[in-house]
C-alpha cells in the first residue's frame, strides 16, 4: 500500500505545533505583562534597568499573537491567515524586544535566550506550517471547483 497519499495531508502533529506555540506565547507573554519589572531584572543580569519600559503593551501584544495562533489550530485550514498573523506578529516581538529592550538589558545569554527561544525559532515552524496549509487549501478549493 502507498503511504503516500495524491493529495496534501495536514498531519495532527501541526496542530499540535500551532497549540504548543501559541501556549507558550501566551505564557512568556503574561509573565511580562504581569511581572514585568522581575523579569527585566532576571534578563539585566545584574546590570541597571530602566524599569519605564513598556513591558504592559509588548506583554499584551504578545498575549494576541499567542491566542492568533492558539486560535489558528482549531481550523487551520480555514482559518491559515491567522497563522500568518502570528508569523508576523513573532517577528514584530523579536524586532520590538532587539530595538526596546536590548540596548537597555545588553546582549547575555538571558536576552539571548528571550530573543532566540521565545521569538526566532518559533517563527521557523510556523511558516512550515502555514506553508503545509496553504497547500491543502488551494487543492481543497482547486478540487472544490471541478464539475462532478
Amino acid at each position: 500500500m502507498d503511504q503516500n497519499p495524491p493529495f496534501p495531508v495536514f498531519p495532527m502533529h501541526f496542530r499540535g505545533i500551532l497549540l504548543l506555540a501559541g501556549m507558550y506565547t501566551i505564557a512568556w507573554s503574561a509573565i511580562y505583562r504581569m511581572m514585568g519589572e522581575a523579569m527585566l531584572t532576571w534578563l539585566a543580569s545584574g546590570n541597571e534597568v530602566n524599569a519605564e519600559l513598556n513591558l504592559g503593551y509588548y506583554g499584551a501584544f504578545g498575549i494576541v499573537i499567542g491566542l492568533l495562533i492558539f486560535f489558528s489550530s482549531f481550523y487551520p485550514i480555514s482559518w491559515v491567515y491567522l497563522i500568518i498573523a502570528g508569523i508576523a506578529g513573532k517577528i514584530i516581538l523579536a524586532i520590538w524586544f532587539t530595538l526596546g529592550f536590548l540596548p537597555d538589558l545588553g546582549w547575555n545569554k538571558r536576552t539571548a535566550f528571550e530573543l532566540i527561544f521565545n521569538e526566532i525559532l518559533w517563527i521557523f515552524p510556523l511558516i512550515l506550517v502555514f506553508l503545509r496549509g496553504l497547500q491543502v487549501k488551494k487543492f481543497l478549493i482547486g478540487e472544490g471547483e471541478k464539475p462532478a
